[in-house]
């Protein structure tokens, strides 16, 4: 095999309907658009959506839920994870900024502090969000938490 002979795989291209190119082609006369309407002519576009008069999709389902403009999303992370790091790193205090440097997140996430799992060492966890349950397993572990404001 040489670059001179290189080709796609059979079947694997198609070549392009060449349209209005003389009844011989057999895609002339009408360039395969039918005889008169708005569809046949130059110009047009179908609205999206629009099936021909008939109730359309987006009107025929029932609208329900809704978007609430004060959710505050964070990004999560476990009292497991947190044991991880702290016995590979070798580290009595976790911040963001040891997790942004770690890539457990992102400059612009929040962090909230999840109960799973267990801790075995005290550890000074400072985060954007603590839930009770993680609280409570991180002080009778002997650490401590620090809450951030957002």
């Amino acid at each position: 095999m040489e670059l001179h002979n290189l080709r796609p795989a059979a079947g694997s291209t198609h070549t392009k309907k060449r349209l209005g190119r003389g009844t011989g082609s057999g895609m002339g006369g009408t360039s395969t658009r039918g005889h008169k309407g708005a569809q046949s002519r130059s110009g047009y576009s179908a609205k999206s959506g629009f099936e021909g008069g008939q109730m359309p999709l987006q009107r025929r389902v029932p609208k329900f839920g809704f978007k609430n403009i004060n959710r505050v999303e964070y990004k999560v992370i476990n009292l497991d994870t947190i044991q991880t790091l702290a016995d590979s790193f070798n580290v009595s205090t976790i911040d963001i900024q040891f997790l942004l440097d770690h890539g457990m997140v992102a400059k612009k996430h929040l962090v909230k502090v999840l109960g799973r799992g267990e801790l075995k060492s005290g550890i000074t966890v400072t985060a954007h969000a603590f839930s009770s349950s993680a609280i409570a397993a991180i002080e009778k572990a002997g650490g401590s938490t620090n809450v951030i404001a957002a």
